[in-house]
């Protein structure tokens, strides 16, 4: 099994620094002795194999080591950050979990649901004795999807020795990001650090005080992290790589990172929790243009969409059809232009606006508004209009204080001469909410 190549890792370097933050610091022996303490725990209270088992509990030597510990044990996993806590009781219902963990420190407390998990999807896993992961969607247009992956061949991917690094982990284990990022680390021989909250400041004094050279993130994150300038409050020289995906760039927040951050390198990443993350290549830090692909993956567009297809794809939803197409693609719902090899992502079409018949992209209005001196950061969609369908809405996180009136003056005659009229916002908020969830994704829909 893959497992036994990361824990061989772990075995060879029992001196090197596995996991740190401001509270702990591990050495991968150290996370080799738990992961042994915790097997043993496992077959004490008579986990079987193949069981559906969550666990709640952010990174730490505690759930990064009970991870690694189910899927050894060939266990379906469903791992639940504090993100997400007032859906626990849904997604441990769609998940059908038989056993659910809560990791505080290296304590595990366990409860015993009743449940009988049935579902197709885990009896395939079950007969060929491979662990499983089961990832939600956001479930930003309605009810949250429950993601099946082989776990075996999520891992397979990282055999192929990379370039070890001090990884600041950013998104949490229930996201593919997450996973991905921890997986590399481990199977390069790399350092995963953990920032004591995920705010601009906490981030970069985690980046000085451990020396992180990689920043995977989210737009939405680098957007906040401009605002608060706390790159001026720390030394981030030590960043070599800050990658971000998730959503569209603006590219107006990545030429400001470009000024700020000249030493590192500024890589768009693209992935799906139903395909795994693709390789990528962006064609120069300034730009929003990359490639995307990889040995274990297949791309084509199809009607101006990204289609996917993944050697280590999802084996489909707990609660809705398969997605993929006859020829085992999957319809990844982003628009793209294409140059060639190189692709850029343009929005979800669902996000898509359509104003009298002509498109409009969220991201490249917001582009321009945040570059308003007053912005701190907004959020553009579509809602209804009796002439032209939809006209573009802008919700606005201000810097200032400004009556809605002289906020519409401003935003009017500075769109004017930089945007189309029907790009132009037609309906204006300012809010003092989030204009993004828990995962650093802007939500771009109005609330019902």
């Amino acid at each position: 099994m893959m497992i036994d190549f990361f824990l061989e890792s772990l075995r060879t370097s029992p001196e090197h620094e596995a996991v740190v933050s401001s509270d702990f610091s591990v050495t991968f022996g150290q996370l080799t002795r738990l992961i042994g303490a915790y097997e043993k725990w496992l077959d004490a209270h008579q986990i079987p194999e193949g069981a559906v088992v969550s666990f709640s509990g952010d990174y730490s030597p505690g759930s990064i080591a009970l991870f690694m510990t189910l899927a050894r044990k060939g266990n379906i996993v469903i791992p639940l950050s504090q993100d997400s806590s007032k859906q626990f009781a849904e997604f441990r219902e769609i998940g059908e979990t038989e056993y659910d963990i809560t990791v505080d420190g290296d304590t595990l407390e366990l409860v015993v649901t009743g449940r009988k998990a049935y579902h197709p999807l885990y009896t395939q896993l079950r007969e060929a004795r491979q662990p499983g992961l089961v990832l939600f969607s956001s479930g930003s247009t309605g009810k949250s999807k429950a993601i099946v992956q082989n776990l075996e061949k999520l891992m397979g991917k990282f055999r192929q020795p990379r370039k070890a690094m001090r990884m600041l982990i950013f998104l949490q284990l229930d996201h593919i990001g997450g996973v991905n990022s921890l997986l590399y680390s481990l199977a390069n021989k790399g350092t995963t650090i953990v920032s004591d909250a995920r705010t601009p400041d906490k981030v970069c004094e985690a980046v000085e005080r451990f020396g992180a050279e990689v920043l995977p993130t989210s737009p939405t994150f680098l957007n906040l992290l401009l605002l608060s300038k706390a790159y001026e409050r720390f030394d981030l020289s030590s960043l070599k790589l800050i990658t971000y995906g998730t959503e569209p760039m603006q590219e107006s927040t990545l030429s400001k990172l470009g000024e700020i951050l000249p030493e590192a390198t500024l890589q768009q990443t693209y992935g799906l929790s139903e395909v795994g993350i693709l390789r990528s290549k962006s064609r120069s830090s300034d730009s929003t243009w990359m490639k995307v692909g990889g040995d274990e993956f297949k791309t084509k567009i199809v009607g101006g969409t990204l289609r996917v297809k993944a050697d280590s794809g999802m084996l489909g939803y707990l609660n809705a059809p398969s997605p993929f197409d006859e020829d085992g693609y999957l319809d990844t719902g982003d628009l793209v232009e294409q140059d060639g090899e190189w692709i850029r992502i343009l929005g979800r079409a669902s996000e898509i606006i359509n104003v009298g018949g002509l498109k409009v992209f969220p991201a490249e209005v917001e582009s321009v508004l945040l570059s308003m001196p007053e912005v701190n950061d907004v959020v553009v969609y579509g809602v209804g209009h009796s002439i032209t369908g939809n006209v573009v809405c802008a919700k606005f996180s201000l810097a200032e204080e400004l009556p809605l009136r002289e906020l519409k003056k401003r935003v009017f005659q500075y769109c004017k001469d930089r945007l189309p009229s029907y790009k132009v916002p037609g309906k204006i908020i300012i809010t003092d909410e989030p204009t993004f969830n828990q995962r650093f994704k802007r939500m771009r829909r109005e609330k019902v």
